[in-house]
């Protein structure tokens, strides 16, 4: 049976100093925000001169250095310090583990610094409701398993293999996202310029009829109901549905008729982030019946000479977030289009065939990304397993 032991036991001390008593010195900054939390690297230092260096610059980190965020550890934000990064000073927010190498190899502790069962501990043990942290303490404190350092590396390569198959997979998918894009780009173009060779433009409203949904609070005046499933904003993102927890309304017959969603209907969110604005997607009938709410607006054309893909991808082209963000109504961090902006939505109506070229490469994608996707989650569910195994000392 694999013995545990307390990750500091395993590690060496690590150096620090203070920036700001060298004013004109550079140096390499590693602060929270540099991790990738996904990805699990470095992925954004900055470079500062010693009067600019924050109070949380101090540790001194060195190429395989482990680090360990110490807060919102749900986040598990946690990242090797590559060899570019030797000397590099990161942030005192991290948790800095520099492996003893007679006791434990680098790579084999950053696969338990991202595992379930490490992160699961890190959550228990965070105080701060609002805040939650962990100390270096208990980060240390915390207990790994650790057999002999042969098995460790037989174990960190299984996983690093098994990694790299699903990093691939997910690069692959970030391409097919980006492909239909740059072939709406190609066969339509993106700047005002580009789009005017396909004609005048015309107001949205002229093509489509455009319509806000169903408002919360409303007086019902003891009208007869019935509960139906709406959609809101978190439902509605950008080219796609977020249809976990979807709620629902009482409505009446008469609203439910009115606000009822037709496949092909452009779902768009009014605003929020100024870089959401035209935010939306094509409603395909992924519910049996469902209305949508006030602050989402529908568009279903009236129109067979623009089909409703090619519409999706104008609106949300940055053609289209360049129009909103000029007409939107902005306060703090937030912008907001209303019915008048989106119904003058100047619109291009290039050739049908082209149109429809466009759909059929579109929904070639839509099908290698799914298959690609399937894939994908595949390779997470491998990956997941093979965790599990090689660190319950299952492998």
């Amino acid at each position: 049976m694999t013995m545990s032991v307390a990750i500091g036991d395993l590690t060496l001390s690590v150096g620090t100093w203070n920036p700001t008593r060298h004013p004109e010195q550079e140096f390499c900054y590693i602060d929270l925000s540099a991790v990738d939390q996904t990805s699990k690297v470095i992925s954004d230092a900055s470079f500062l001169r010693g009067q600019d260096a924050p109070s949380r610059a101090r540790q001194l980190v060195a190429a395989g250095d482990i680090l360990v965020s110490t807060v919102r550890p749900n986040l598990n934000a946690v990242a090797p310090v590559p060899d570019e990064y030797d000397g590099a000073t990161a942030s005192t927010g991290f948790c800095v583990l520099r492996p003893n190498p007679e006791k434990v190899l680098s790579s084999y502790l950053m696969h338990w610094v991202r595992s379930p069962q490490f992160i699961e501990t890190m959550v228990r043990e965070a105080t701060g409701a609002s805040y939650p942290a962990v100390s270096d303490r208990i980060v240390k404190n915390s207990l790994i398993p650790l057999p002999p350092l042969p098995k460790q590396l037989r174990i960190a390569t299984i996983l690093d293999k098994a990694d790299a198959l699903r990093r691939k997979r997910k690069r692959a998918i970030e391409l097919l996202d980006s492909l239909t894009q740059s072939t709406f780009f190609d066969l339509f173009g993106h700047t005002s310029d580009d789009l005017s060779k396909w004609g005048n433009f015309i107001p949205l409203s002229n093509l489509a009829e455009i319509g806000s949904g169903i408002t919360k609070g409303r007086k019902l005046n003891g009208q007869p109901t019935r509960q139906v499933p709406y959609l809101a904003v978190a439902n509605v993102q950008d080219r796609r549905l977020k249809l976990t927890g979807v709620k629902t309304i009482e409505a009446t017959e008469s609203e439910v008729a009115r606000y009822r969603l037709h496949t092909d209907d452009l779902l768009l969110t009014e605003g929020g982030d100024p870089d959401k604005l035209g935010r939306g997607t094509l409603w395909a009938g992924e519910l049996k019946e469902a209305i949508h709410q006030n602050h989402i607006f529908r568009v279903r054309l009236k129109t067979e000479a623009v089909l409703p893909l090619f519409l999706s991808w104008l609106v949300g082209s940055p053609y289209g977030k360049r129009y909103f963000l000029s007409v939107a109504k902005q306060t703090t961090g937030i912008a907001s289009i209303n019915k008048t902006q989106l119904s003058e939505f100047p619109t291009v109506v290039p050739p049908i065939e082209l149109q429809r070229k466009f759909a059929r490469l579109a929904q070639a994608v839509k099908t290698e990304m799914q298959q690609l996707i399937s894939s994908s989650s595949n390779a997470e569910v491998l990956f997941s397993s093979l965790q599990h195994r090689a660190l319950s000392g299952q492998l």
